[in-house]
């Protein structure tokens, strides 16, 4: 089994469809299903975006956080804040989605993640831990899996601290 590593941070220019900004940090105890998407990606429009509406339909909100990210690496012009909120009407997309900080030559929370393209769905699990990142379009029978099993688990326990006694006295 590959070694668990924390999920990097988002680095996000505006959040839509959420009174308040998102973080990994405001969101543990959840499990993450964070979707990677552009507006005018084929694949995104017709399986990715779809999938995370039902996905959010289907899983309650307080154990699993849908979360779209719009990861724009070509075309800028065209798919700017104002023609992202007239796309997400138009979808009737309810989920938050993130608009990714650019950078170069990748967007930040892209590059952070090594994402190949759009679409790319990532899991994280309740303690932050990066659990999947695959590219292109999964089989919703695959994520609901992924997913349902991360929800089955069992957080570790809290750490406890132990009374270690001595002959000079006890301490924690």
């Amino acid at each position: 089994m590959p070694r668990l590593r924390p999920a990097p941070a988002w680095s996000i220019e505006t959040w839509l469809n959420t009174p308040e900004p998102l973080s990994l940090d405001s969101l543990r105890g959840r499990i993450i299903l964070l979707g990677s998407f552009q507006m005018l990606c084929p694949g995104c429009v017709q399986a990715g975006l779809p999938q995370l509406a039902r996905a959010a339909a289907l899983f309650p909100a307080d154990q699993v956080a849908v979360i779209g990210l719009h990861t724009v690496f070509e075309h800028h012009a065209a798919q700017g804040e104002t023609a992202l909120r007239a796309f997400i009407h138009e979808y009737r997309l309810r989920f938050p989605i993130g608009i990714d900080l650019p950078g170069k030559p990748l967007p930040q929370t892209m590059a952070a993640y090594d994402l190949q393209g759009t679409p790319s769905l990532i899991l994280i699990d309740r303690q932050g831990l990066l659990r999947a990142k695959r590219f292109g379009h999964v089989e919703d029978l695959w994520l609901g899996a992924q997913i349902g099993a991360l929800l089955t688990e069992v957080p570790p326990p809290l750490a406890t601290k132990t009374t270690v006694c001595t002959p000079e006295g006890c301490t924690l």
